[in-house]
């Protein structure tokens, strides 16, 4: 684990931070040596951080051992050069176990998902998480989305609990998270990290900004890395022209293919990472494989995004 704090670290990103597919071999089992090859690629392409087995990387579809594994692959793939935070989730009990898990792994931090299934107050939720941050010594994002969906009352409480270091935003609600933003700005002294978590987040990043919310995950940047760092350094420069030809040409168009199937905003992603020539296996169940014409598309957007790379040169 290195040794700086993880918020400093993600406090002013060099690049997006990277969510990894996890690859699968021929026989559906994990590929290690592969899943290394595409964080190493990922890390050396500008990555602020590697966001290792959570929503992208499939973390719902993996075995307790596949975890471990592959988030000791991911630290040792990033090889201390960014931060390595692993995802938790399901049950108090079971997040608690995947956390530590992570930690004896050699993450950095955690990123803690909606509990499984239930829909919980807030009294529960906020104890949920507290499980979490209080079962290692690792730093926590908690990540807002489905059935996890807080008060600013309740986010100022998890801001206030040690080793809860920030909120990633998956729910889309601007006008809660200027709330939540404004409550903890009041209530708690210190900086308190945001996170825009929406899919294919670039689509929303010009609103979240405007928030003062800078950070984002880019599951873009799993299969067009070159592409999501020219939007991120834009973005960081206030080069809008670049912005809003990315926007149009790019990232619109993924968007409206995303939407075309029940679980792109990870199907798509991996079929990416294929076209672009490492072969990440496909998806587990009970998520499916795009279309061929879907793959034909994507692989269409693609090349037109770089293209436009190349216009703007």
């Amino acid at each position: 684990m290195t040794s700086a704090p993880l918020a400093a670290r993600l406090n002013i990103p060099s690049g997006p931070l990277f969510f990894p597919v996890t690859a699968y071999g021929p026989d559906g089992s994990v590929d290690l040596d592969t899943y290394r090859a595409h964080v190493r690629r990922g890390v050396e392409a500008g990555a602020a951080a590697v966001f290792a087995c959570c929503g992208t990387g499939e973390f719902h579809a993996l075995t307790p051992e596949e975890f471990e594994r592959c988030v000791r692959a991911a630290v040792e793939a990033a090889g201390g050069r960014v931060p390595v935070v692993a995802g938790a989730g399901y049950g108090t009990a079971l997040a608690v176990r995947y956390a530590r898990i992570a930690e004896a792994a050699g993450a950095d931090g955690l990123l803690a998902m909606p509990p499984y299934l239930v829909v919980a107050g807030q009294e529960g939720l906020l104890r949920h998480y507290r499980e979490i941050a209080a079962a290692t010594s690792l730093p926590v994002v908690v990540y807002q989305r489905d059935n996890a969906v807080f008060t600013p009352e309740t986010v100022v409480e998890l801001a206030r609990t040690d080793g809860i270091i920030g909120l990633k935003d998956g729910l889309g609600d601007l006008d809660l998270m200027q709330r939540i933003i404004s409550a903890v700005r009041s209530e708690v002294p210190g900086d308190f990290l945001y996170f825009n978590g929406l899919p294919t987040a670039e689509q929303t990043q010009l609103a979240y900004r405007a928030l003062g919310v800078t950070l984002y995950s880019s599951a873009v940047f799993c299969f067009a890395p070159e592409i999501a760092l020219a939007f991120h350094q834009a973005l960081r420069n206030g080069d809008d022209g670049v912005v809003e030809k990315l926007l149009d040409g790019f990232f619109r168009p993924f968007v409206e293919l995303r939407a075309q199937g029940r679980g792109y905003a990870v199907a798509l992603v991996k079929a990416g990472v294929r076209l672009r020539g490492l072969d990440v296996g496909e998806v587990r169940p009970p998520l499916h494989e795009p279309s061929e014409d879907h793959v034909k598309q994507l692989a269409e957007v693609i090349e037109r995004g770089y293209a436009l790379l190349e216009e703007a040169k």
